[in-house]
């Protein structure tokens, strides 16, 4: 639904945007969607979803594209930012009848010129496996819906296996289906395997092998989406009671949680280091959450609805020469491969990463800095940058910290609702200096100067801009420094892995990981506004926000939560904000992926668009419309 509000330009449709690396095109003539182009009505139906694999032909064109608008199912070849195209040719089309599709994924182990497994959950429950080059369907999972009656919310396959797949319901179970199993005739019984806070594990009890192999329930509600760890070890869940989990998957163990400021969680990422994991939902916030230190270390606001999905871009995640000296070991060219990680599970096998292996020795500084972006119901692309001072705000004992910019979140009057922060620049030699100013002026704050935003240091900084309002630095963080910290992450598969071996791909070593001190500021005695980041609740629907209404009320147990390690007080976090907020669409958007040359971006009337990186739009090398015709009916 398009937000209202804002003025005409807020309104306007953008078709590009700049960052620091330059401008992003939005390639008109590279926009994939039903052939006839008419735009989708989207009432009642699933979100739109998009899957990519790449299958290695030798014309160099081997990207595949599929995607879903109602009871439709399209596949593709995907051209990019090379050609304009073509929706006359696709290479196969489904549509289904009582059932609509809503999630894919592709097996890139099995993908080849001639032959692509995707698996493809529905609204009724069941998940299907098909062949859509050979336009083939091998296998229909829960036909009879004897294992869950509920929507399928999120199918992956299992990173490293070509048979296991993963699927959740809106029932807030997870199944673990072998390809090669049947799933039987009668429903299965189960037998507990391991329980814990708020989970827990069964295994199928049956005298021959059958699907489901295990059934995970997670929290209350529907688990909305899942990600594997980029080296598969681990699972973070994103659950509509609100819940964000994490579990070492072979073990089946609860590695860490966080709540989210409220309502549910939709969508969840990895950083591609396996470091951190961004979480968005129901609050309008992107949070992001430490896999080491199991706590939030920073929040993002600028979307004004529901944020719909998050996701890391691999290619702009950078690490640069900093003048102040940091305190890391080991080479410079192991540090490289683990923030652009090109091999991932290859490389994984060194025990520990160069961040963690580095010594105070070692002279040469180096600047992290991850790009992630977020896409939500209010048709708005963020993108978002976590640098350095966000990262590793505390410093050891003695060592001075200069030119750090931190965002000091500051609560406004409950009129409005707003969050607005301002950027400061501090000097500190000590480790326990604060990073946020709660009331608004500099009164108990423990950094010694005051804004350079030229506001006065005792008066409300000014609203939270829009876009572009995050300027990079060259010099991020200029003396902070994490500490060594090894293996925590790998404890919860040291109980003995649940699944057999023979099925899960082989051993990867520990995340690296990352140890942050968590001191914290006296904390001012007053109420916290829980509609602190809903300042533009008036745009949504009634229906919204009756769910938000009774989602408020819902659970006396909610506010529990609130200040603590689980879910921080907005002034007890860093409070991001975007370096790009466009609207870029008219109906929600439903799909953000970052791929080598563009990113992709779809809505829910249908339309996938492709969006050039700078310096790449000149690839195309034909935008005629008439090599995407646009009366075309298949």
């Amino acid at each position: 639904m398009a937000a209202e509000g804002g003025g005409k330009e807020m309104n306007e449709i953008k078709t590009q945007f700049t960052t620091r690396e330059g401008v992003y095109k939005l390639l008109t003539h590279s926009e994939y969607s039903r052939p006839n182009r008419v735009p989708f009505n989207s009432q009642g139906s699933n979100p739109v979803k998009v899957s990519f694999v790449n299958v290695n032909d030798q014309s160099g064109n081997g990207d595949r594209i599929c995607f879903n608008v109602g009871r439709e199912l399209y596949f593709y070849i995907y051209k990019g930012v090379r050609k304009a195209a073509d929706l006359s040719k696709p290479i196969d089309k489904r549509i289904y009848k009582g059932t609509q599709p809503t999630c894919h994924d592709f097996n890139p182990l099995t993908a080849t010129a001639e032959s692509v497994s995707l698996l493809v959950g529905f609204s009724a429950g069941q998940v299907q496996l098909i062949d859509p080059i050979k336009k083939e369907t091998s296998k229909l999972f829960n036909e009879e819906r004897l294992i869950d009656k509920s929507r399928v919310t999120c199918v992956r396959w299992v990173p490293g296996s070509e048979s296991l797949f993963l699927v959740a319901h809106s029932s807030g179970s997870l199944y673990l289906y072998n390809v090669e199993h049947t799933c039987g005739t009668t429903a299965p019984h189960y037998q507990l395997l391991k329980q814990g806070d708020s989970y827990a594990v069964h295994t199928c009890k049956s005298k021959s092998a059958r699907n489901p192999l295990l059934r995970w329930t997670v929290g209350e509600g529907a688990l909305n989406e899942f990600a594997f760890s980029p080296d598969g070890k681990f699972l973070a869940c994103a659950s509509q009671d609100g819940f964000l989990r994490v579990f070492g998957f072979d073990a089946a163990e609860l590695h860490g949680t966080m709540k989210s400021y409220f309502g549910g969680l939709l969508c969840v990422c990895w950083s591609p280091d396996g470091r951190y994991i961004v979480a968005g939902g129901e609050d309008d916030l992107v949070t992001v959450w430490s896999f080491s230190d199991c706590r939030v270390i920073a929040r993002g606001h600028g979307h004004k609805s529901w944020v719909s999905v998050v996701a890391f871009d691999h290619c702009t995640t950078s690490v640069e020469d900093s003048d102040p000296p940091a305190e890391f070991s080991g080479s410079d060219e192991e540090f490289h491969e683990q923030i652009h990680f090109g091999a991932g599970r290859d490389r994984a096998n060194s025990g520990q990463s160069g961040l963690s292996k580095r010594n105070s020795t070692d002279g040469r500084p180096v600047s992290v800095t991850y790009r992630f972006g977020s896409v939500g119901q209010d048709t708005q692309l963020c993108l978002w940058d976590l640098t350095e001072d966000i990262l590793f705000p505390h410093l050891p004992l003695s060592r001075t910290r200069t030119q750090t910019n931190v965002m000091s979140a500051t609560t406004t009057p409950p009129a409005t609702g707003v969050t607005v922060a301002t950027t400061t620049t501090t000097t500190t030699t000590t480790t326990n200096s604060t990073i946020s100013n709660p009331s608004g002026t500099n009164g108990n704050n423990s950094v010694s100067s005051g804004s350079n935003s030229g506001n006065p240091a005792n008066s409300l900084p000014a609203p939270l801009p829009r876009s572009n309002s995050l300027p990079h630095s060259s010099n991020p963080a200029g003396g902070s420094t994490p500490n060594s910290h090894t293996g925590s992450s790998g404890s919860s598969t040291k109980g003995g892995s649940i699944i057999d071996s023979a099925f899960i791909a082989t051993g990867v070593s520990k995340f690296a990981t990352l140890s942050l001190h968590d001191t914290r500021k006296e904390r001012h005695e007053k109420d916290h506004k829980r509609n602190h980041s809903m300042g533009h609740i008036s745009s949504k629907s009634s229906d919204k926000l009756n769910q938000l209404s009774s989602a408020r009320t819902a659970k006396a147990d909610a506010a529990k939560t609130l200040g603590t390690l689980l879910c921080p007080r907005m002034e007890d976090v860093p409070l991001l904000e975007p370096l790009v907020c466009k609207k870029i669409a008219h109906e929600r958007l439903t799909v953000l992926i970052f791929l080598e040359d563009c990113l992709v971006t779809a809505c829910q009337e249908g339309f996938i668009c492709t969006w050039a990186r700078p310096g790449k739009v000149g690839l195309l090398s034909s935008q005629n419309p008439a090599n995407s015709p646009s009366g075309t009916v298949v």
